[in-house]
């Protein structure tokens, strides 16, 4: 395994890949590798000739009040955990290797970037779409893993690589859990033993939801998943909504295929969910 910190080097090296006919995998993270990182590291080992995994936590996707100074980093951690799933390459730069003074160029996803989480976190998908459109032409990446539990992340990303001609191909993986069902994520580390089985209980209650959406109107599948979000001990919505699968707009009753998204704050820490749902 090698850790490059020079995109002009990643990009060198991932072109003299191409050139061999290898296949590569890129699994763009924000490191405090967990177990749903690691499911996408794998994924890309059974599929790809080479894995390319990306570090870098993007301070171009947070808000001035957000947690970007105390985001984790436990990056001697993470190496090990790469290295360990058989990683080629963890390209890890700094933020001046990305985003130098003179940076002017940014990607937005028009309508889907200022709904649900974008209506709250004013800029962050804009940041997202734009490291990763750099990290797509960094690494020529064949195929490029994301969870889906960053649902709204995961549409707004497949939207950019198909309306800016990208040949990366987007792999939507499922949502790695907790034994107690919590979606897996980094902030995850700030919630408390209590916190965190109260945290349990979002995943819980969007599962009714699935359930009720076969057989219940919409909007009464909504309002029951809404009062028992809000009886959840410390916690407060930023949204919870359901939405058309494929494009995030509002479901109707004629909605085939769903999701439900949510975000809750559980004490101080902000924590999203989703369910797909079928008719």
């Amino acid at each position: 395994m090698k850790v490059i910190k020079i995109a002009a080097e990643m990009q060198q090296i991932a072109l003299k890949h191409v050139k061999a006919g290898d296949e590569i995998g890129l699994v763009p993270t924000m490191g405090a590798l967990h177990d749903g990182h690691i499911s996408l590291i794998d994924k890309s080992g059974k599929n790809d000739d080479i894995t390319i995994v990306s570090i870098f936590v993007n301070p171009t996707q947070f808000g001035p009040n957000e947690d970007y100074l105390k985001y984790p980093r436990p990056i001697d951690k993470d190496l090990k955990i790469c290295k360990k799933h058989h990683v080629d390459y963890v390209f890890l730069p700094s933020v001046a290797e990305m985003f130098s003074d003179t940076h002017k160029t940014f990607v937005e996803v028009s309508q889907m970037q200022d709904i649900l989480c974008g209506a709250f976190r004013k800029g962050h998908f804009r940041g997202v779409a734009t490291v990763v459109a750099k990290l797509f032409n960094i690494s020529r990446a064949d195929r490029a893993y994301f969870g889906l539990k960053d649902f709204q992340q995961l549409k707004i990303i497949e939207k950019m690589a198909k309306d800016l001609n990208f040949t990366t191909k987007i792999v939507a993986c499922p949502t790695i859990r907790e034994k107690s069902a919590l979606a897996l994520s980094s902030r995850n580390s700030y919630l408390n033993a209590a916190q965190k089985v109260n945290a349990g209980l979002i995943s819980q209650i969007l599962k009714e939801a699935k359930e009720n959406f076969k057989t219940k109107p919409l909007k009464t599948v909504l309002g029951i998943a809404l009062k028992k979000l809000k009886s959840i001990p410390e916690s407060k919505i930023d949204y919870a909504e359901i939405v058309d699968f494929y494009d995030l707009s509002p479901a109707s009753s004629k909605t085939k295929k769903a999701a439900f998204l949510a975000a809750v704050w559980v004490g101080k820490t902000r924590l999203i969910d989703n369910m797909a749902m079928n008719k």
